[in-house]
């Protein structure tokens, strides 16, 4: 995808409401990373969660907006490892889209 506004992510958001989000603690803002102190929370003194990815519903602190309708990252330049690596169309996209009832993304 060329640009940000032409990305399906914008008008999805299941991922950001299916997956817990683990990463490393350098991916933190005050260790020298990206990702907001006040976003995640410490699991060990290696790795961080995205707040409400641990909860029921799953639902990322960062995510604005309604899943399947106009949803984003709130810190899309900023967000961590996990979420960059989660392709739109990828497996694991497919899955979280299922689980909220959001038919297959055809690219």
């Amino acid at each position: 995808m060329s640009q940000l506004s032409d990305s399906p992510c914008l008008s999805c958001g299941a991922c950001c409401a299916a997956y817990r989000v683990d990463f490393s603690a350098c991916e933190m803002q005050d260790m020298g990373g990206s990702v907001p102190m006040g976003l995640a929370t410490e699991v060990t003194g290696n790795t961080w969660r995205m707040r409400g990815t641990d909860h029921l519903p799953v639902r990322c602190g960062a995510l604005t907006g309604n899943v399947g309708e106009r949803a984003a990252c709130g810190i899309y330049e900023w967000r961590p490892g996990p979420c960059r690596e989660l392709e739109p169309g990828s497996d694991g996209c497919q899955r979280a889209r299922q689980r909220h009832g959001l038919a297959p993304l055809m690219l």
